[in-house]
């Protein structure tokens, strides 16, 4: 069995070309249904807004890997200087159910979020000019930063400018050498401005309640950043991954289902845009928005990608 610590792990570049290359064969197994994936069950005790959640999933075609990701969330632990996600991998032999590996990282979790999200825009970006793109960035922790990597290794020098905001202070010093930032003083600077708007915050409690720039995909990561306001420009362009999945647990799809009527036929899902070329139904001036609640499938997919690269590159503790 291959054991990856989180310091194991962080000796393979990513590639993001080839993690969402992975995001995409794992979304072509959930469009011919050669997939299990059980709705994954949130525990909750005490502190109501902690949670830990269980993520269990099979993905066929090439990957035909199973697995389990545990991870936990506890918002508050910024606060205290620890990480606010903490998460491990189990993957199984899908033919014997043998453990195969364990990968005790929360950081892949966040290239998963950070490459379906990679996926969602490379598609947008077929239908659009994707030169002079401004990108916004609201929510600087690790997922807004490996956001930032995604983006600008993918588009390069595509980016016109990127604005960066957080509720906490943004240290310029810390900060690549990157002239294109702009850090904002408020989130409206970042999110009127940009082309790709990336929501990646802990927000527990809607607060976005303008209009957008005309044609910007939104990428809602954290889920709980949009009022209903604002689904008045998106209410024909909603993407989601999984409806049963993101249509609860407050998210800003359930509200918009509560509150404004919004169906699970009136959406389309990641596989109508990978797989049947979705975006061709809006026009370059269409908002859209996705809503990626977190596939355990997609973590499986990478968790299968990461074990077969440590063995490559002899990465990882054999146990």
């Amino acid at each position: 069995m291959k054991y990856l610590s989180d310091n194991e792990f962080r000796q393979m570049d990513t590639n993001w070309n080839e993690t969402i290359s992975c995001i995409e064969t794992a979304v072509q197994a959930l469009d011919v249904d050669d997939y299990a994936q059980p709705v994954k069950p949130y525990l909750r005790y005490n502190n109501m807004k902690n949670r830990i959640i269980a993520m269990p999933a099979y993905v066929g075609q090439d990957i035909h890997s199973a697995g389990i990701k545990w991870i936990a969330s506890f918002p508050d632990n910024i606060k205290k200087n620890i990480p606010r996600a903490n998460c491990v991998v189990v993957i199984n032999n899908a033919d014997t159910g043998e453990v195969k590996s364990i990968i005790n990282t929360p950081l892949i979790s966040i290239i998963r979020t950070a490459s379906v999200s990679g996926l969602i825009m490379k598609h947008y970006l077929k239908q659009k000019d994707d030169t002079n793109l401004n990108i916004g960035i609201i929510g600087w922790g690790p997922i807004g930063q490996q956001h930032y990597q995604m983006v600008t290794a993918l588009l390069g020098d595509k980016i016109k400018k990127i604005y960066i905001y957080d509720l906490k202070e943004i240290h310029k010093e810390n900060l690549k050498k990157d002239n294109r930032f702009i850090v904002c003083n408020n989130w409206k600077e970042a999110y009127l401005n940009s082309d790709i708007v990336m929501t990646c915050t802990v927000s527990d409690k809607p607060y976005i309640n303008e209009k957008p720039k005309a044609g910007a995909l939104l990428l809602n990561v954290s889920l709980r950043d949009y009022t209903s306001e604002v689904y008045e420009y998106v209410k024909d362009t909603i993407i989601v991954d999984n409806w049963k999945e993101v249509c609860r647990e407050d998210t800003d799809v359930e509200r918009f289902s509560l509150e404004k009527g919004l169906e699970e036929n009136m959406v389309k899902t990641i596989t109508d845009i990978v797989c049947r070329e979705g975006f061709k139904d809006y026009n370059q001036n269409n908002n859209v928005m996705f809503n990626p609640m977190g596939m355990a499938v997609f973590d499986i997919a990478l968790a299968e990608y990461y074990y077969k690269k440590s063995k490559e590159l002899n990465v990882g503790q054999e146990l």
